[in-house]
């Protein structure tokens, strides 16, 4: 009886570290940060809480902070930012928006903030004001957009038929992560993970360091899905600390032509079909939404193939790119997407992934950067499976491209281009070595992390810069 009372009390116990935690989550959620801090405190205080609870509780309350430096943007600043579009632009008109979407905020403790992004986004989400903007502005051609329109063509024109990989770039990565002055105490240990190219058989191959800022390194196994170079260096008081690094890789454009009558019936006993059809929380969940959203996007389609397109072209057609928030401060990236309607590259490929997953189409991440000439920056894209063909790419952010030639069109549906830099091959997946503080970025592995015995250092505690040449240009 005694043992019965125990386990009983210890079941209560559990279940109230639990109900605080949920209870936490959707103060937080609801922008009660002043009431979820106070329970934060005494749950982290109570005896009862475990030490796994108390990692947990810990960084929901860092979750806060991240949120705060993402909404830091007041009335005034939102005003000033667009008046030279809207010389008269006034409160109500900011209203307006924040009720169409157009304008992401957030009501922390009783008080509005907005995302530090929400104006520039304004001008992609509002269909006004980007017409607004290009009257003020003039209409001018994304260079990444103007780049593939040139160079899809042309490289598609040299593929042979024989090979899905055709016409490799060698490509040099020179990349550099530099932690403030003094944002740890003279003599400590900086801990740094470093972004690094996987080998993935013929699309990205002959990985070979070619130099890094520190003779003790650590590359990370091939089995660790985040791909890292790992080193230290000891901080000196008021210099920043640098971490640099130079790599070079062959990158390979990569093409399969998806017939829809080239598919063969699904093996879905096997494993890895039930591993990528599965749900993964948090991020891909099959929500009522996305269930009644596939009913309107996939209709009486069965084709593999053709649900992956009518997929692809909804959410071309209905989430433009926005600017993101740190992905760590977001319960669900794809409900984030579904409900907000706007995202960018990893939103746009975690809402295909759950899209296709839900739909019976094995689908998973992929990322790292996009090295385009005057187009360098972090990027997320996927890949799908199709009985018959294998695993393809789909990059969801890029689209559809502006061409006639429908294999130009679609490219990024099967196809990826020479500059994709592959780092990653799944998600929120740990570091090697293991880091100890929670990560700055949870679920992607781009710029980097760092960390020193005190704790994590934020992206606020340090910069990158990307700097790439192409050797086969020499």
């Amino acid at each position: 009886m005694k043992r019965v009372l125990m386990f009983f009390m210890l079941s209560v116990s559990l279940m109230a570290t639990s109900m605080d935690l949920n209870e936490i989550k959707n103060l937080i959620k609801s922008g009660q940060f002043t009431r979820a801090s106070e329970l934060l405190e005494k749950t982290i205080m109570d005896e009862k809480t475990t030490e796994s609870e108390c990692l947990e509780l810990t960084f929901q309350k860092e979750k806060m902070k991240r949120i705060r430096k993402d909404f830091s943007k007041t009335e005034n600043d939102i005003l000033e930012d667009v008046k030279k579009y809207y010389p008269n632009v006034s409160a109500s008109v900011l209203t307006k928006w924040e009720d169409d979407g157009s304008l992401e905020y957030k009501v922390i403790d009783g008080e509005k903030f907005y995302f530090n992004r929400a104006a520039s986004n304004l001008f992609r989400l509002n269909k006004e004001a980007k017409l607004q903007k290009e009257k003020v502005d003039g209409k001018t051609k994304d260079k990444l957009d103007e780049f593939l329109e040139s160079y899809l063509p042309e490289v598609l024109s040299k593929k042979d038929a024989n090979s899905s990989y055709f016409e490799k770039k060698r490509i040099r990565l020179n990349y550099k992560l530099v932690v403030e002055a003094d944002a740890v105490k003279e003599g400590e240990i900086i801990k740094c993970w470093l972004p690094f190219p996987r080998e993935k058989r013929e699309r990205q191959s002959n990985v070979k360091l070619i130099s890094i800022n520190n003779k003790n390194y650590i590359i990370s196994p091939d089995e660790y899905s985040h791909r890292t170079i790992y080193s230290e260096q000891v901080a000196v008081k008021g210099q920043p600390t640098e971490f640099q690094l130079s790599v070079e890789f062959t990158g390979a454009n990569e093409y399969h032509e998806l017939n829809p009558n080239l598919v063969a019936d699904y093996k879905t006993s096997t494993d890895d079909y039930k591993h990528y059809t599965s749900e993964r929380n948090p991020h891909i969940v099959f929500t009522d939404r996305v269930q009644e959203l596939s009913k309107e996007i996939i209709g009486n389609e069965t084709n593999p193939v053709l649900k992956a397109k009518k997929i692809y072209k909804w959410i071309n057609d209905n989430i433009p790119w926005a600017g993101a928030r740190e992905y760590s401060t977001i319960e669900n990236i794809s409900d984030y997407c579904l409900s907000t309607m706007h995202g960018d590259c990893g939103i746009k490929t975690l809402t295909f992934i759950t899209l296709a997953r839900y739909n019976g189409i094995p689908a998973r991440w992929e990322s790292g950067l996009m090295l385009h000439p005057k187009s360098l920056n972090l990027h997320d894209w996927g890949e799908v499976y199709f009985e018959g063909i294998g695993w393809v790419p789909v990059d969801q952010s890029f689209g559809l491209i502006n061409s006639e030639d429908e294999k130009v069109e679609w490219f990024f549906l099967g196809g990826n281009d020479a500059y994709h830099m592959i780092i990653n091959n799944d998600f929120s997946q740990p570091l090697f070595p293991a880091k100890i503080f929670p990560r700055s970025e949870t679920v992607d592995f781009q710029r980097g992390e760092v960390e020193w015995r005190g704790g994590n250092l934020y992206f606020d505690k340090w910069n990158y810069f990307i700097n790439v040449e192409y050797l086969d240009n020499k």
